[in-house]
């Protein structure tokens, strides 16, 4: 609703720019509002869109002539697998390193690993995606922009497949650096605090290995708020890729609704935020779903 509202208080609409069209007479630029219902007030018009998003069309696109979702579905097919993939590597890569300097705190790795981490912390999404793009462009090192080369379509399954990992690299490089320092130092935090509780001590008593206690005895007492991390990590990582996916000329939500916001593409934009509202809603939920079924406390309550 929000969405709705300021971008319909941004200054001038799609059909403004029509009027600058000396081909377009102003006639025909009147009876498009019309049939867009923009000569009706603002609550009229954001009940039309409700009705519209009931019928599944989520209104429709001036400057692409079709529905909306037509539009997001193939774009969001593409941001999906973008946040998806970033989101597994991402935690395969945090959970071992934070339990890892977990276990050694005050050491040179767990040092190493809290100032790089802090480093990273204060480098904007921005800032790496233009670095390592500075980097590809000088080096020729990685394909860069879009989703697949020119003339792939007509290379075998596995050639189109290693040119789609290609493209892959940047993007996803930039959200796992992104991500690692927050969830990494969630979980050294997590670990350590686990670590000192009487069940670890016991378990070394017994003369259990040490990584199988880390693994196999610290790390699940960790994981209550580790999985909830997860769902907002998921929020977070998917509003991430959209300024990674306009930078780097990735094929998803991003790139759309840039496009739509400088042509005023209504509909569009208000569609593009309510299904990335939708993912991150998605996210969260997934995770309260793990808590519950890993946890029994959190069952039995």
């Amino acid at each position: 609703m929000l969405c709705f509202l300021f971008v319909d208080l941004a200054p001038g609409n799609f059909f403004d720019e029509m009027k600058l069209n000396p081909q377009i007479s102003p006639e025909t630029v009147n009876a498009l509002k019309r049939q867009y219902g923009f000569n009706q007030s603002l609550p009229v018009r954001y009940a039309l869109w409700l009705r519209s998003v009931g019928k599944g069309q989520w209104g429709y696109s001036f400057a692409y002539g079709s529905s909306v979702r037509s539009l997001l579905a193939m774009r969001a097919r593409n941001t999906l697998l973008l946040t998806g993939i970033s989101t597994l590597l991402l935690w395969l890569v945090a959970v071992p390193l934070g339990v890892w300097i977990a276990s050694r705190p005050g050491g040179w790795a767990d040092r190493l690993c809290m100032g790089g981490s802090s480093l990273l912390l204060s480098v904007p999404e921005l800032v790496l995606a233009l670095g390592l793009l500075y980097w590809v462009v000088r080096t020729n090192a990685l394909p860069v922009g879009g989703m697949v080369s020119l003339g792939s379509e007509s290379a075998g399954w596995w050639p189109r497949l290693w040119d789609l990992v290609l493209h892959l690299v940047i993007p996803v490089t930039v959200l796992v650096l992104a991500g690692l320092p927050v969830i990494v130092r969630h979980v050294r935090t997590s670990v350590m605090e686990v670590l000192d509780a009487p069940f670890v001590h016991a378990a070394r008593g017994h003369g259990i290995g040490h990584a199988r206690i880390l693994f196999r005895y610290a790390l699940p007492g960790a994981a209550n708020p580790l999985i909830s991390l997860f769902g907002i990590s998921i929020g977070g990582l998917l509003s991430g890729s959209l300024l990674v996916e306009a930078i780097t000329g990735w094929p998803g939500l991003g790139p759309l609704l840039l496009e739509a916001s400088m042509s005023r593409d209504l509909y569009v934009v208000v569609g593009t935020v309510m299904l990335s509202a939708f993912f991150m809603v998605t996210g969260n939920l997934l995770a309260d779903f793990l808590l519950v079924a890993l946890d029994p406390r959190v069952r039995t309550e």
